[in-house]
């Protein structure tokens, strides 16, 4: 579901259905690929639902926001408290919000071996190992430990992972506006009324100031 208002948000809703979302997802990655190439001002992704999103839908997913036009600043709304991948594609947001009772959480691996070659070495065919459901590197949890790198460029992985991870926390780390600091820096950076004359009145220079820079009105 794709909305737009008034102002110019652009809002699309996506659910997180975990493991069993493969009928889901592509139809509505290409929904997403086609809302972000009318070029919005605004474009909020909605996130919904506490699936533990498989990591190669979350790193396509972010391959098509990073597409975006410069143009198009990106909220990320998490309505459900999220899990692994999702984590990672609320965090890309220019500006995040979450519920205030909702949670982020994602699971720890072993950063260590992530069964690809190294990319410095020349590749030997007698290198050449076949992969198998009873090898020791699993696939997703390669493509998982790569969603882990980015989350790490947000939060500290390895102090986080395997903890539930609350609204306080975020705040720490700068990944949610705070509300409260926000009214008082705007209270204490205000503008400070202008000064006005011995009698009360401002200054006559300063009346015929104000009326030659009148707004316009639209």
């Amino acid at each position: 579901m794709t909305k737009k208002s008034r102002k110019g948000l652009r809002t699309f809703q996506f659910v997180i259905q975990g493991y069993g979302g493969n009928a889901y997802y592509p139809e509505r990655i290409a929904a997403l690929e086609r809302a972000l190439a009318r070029r919005p001002r605004r474009f909020q992704l909605d996130l919904i639902g506490r699936g533990d999103m498989a990591a190669d839908w979350a790193l396509l997913m972010r391959s098509v926001l990073l597409q975006r036009s410069p143009r198009t600043r990106l909220i990320t709304n998490a309505r459900s408290s999220l899990q692994g991948g999702s984590v990672l594609l609320w965090l890309l947001g220019d500006q995040r919000i979450i519920r205030a009772d909702a949670r982020i959480f994602f699971r720890r691996v072993d950063m260590t071996e992530t069964g690809e070659p190294d990319e410095s070495e020349v590749w030997k065919e007698s290198d050449l190992k076949y992969i198998d459901s009873f090898s020791e590197i699993d696939p997703d949890d390669s493509d998982y430990i790569k969603v882990l790198r980015l989350i790490d460029e947000f939060l500290p992985v390895n102090e986080f992972a395997g903890k539930v991870i609350n609204m306080p926390v975020l705040r720490q780390f700068g990944l949610v506006e705070n509300e409260k600091l926000d009214q008082f820096l705007a209270t204490a950076f205000a503008a400070a009324p202008e000064s006005k004359g011995i009698d009360g009145r401002e200054p006559n220079q300063k009346r015929l100031w104000s009326k030659s820079k009148a707004p316009q009105t639209e």
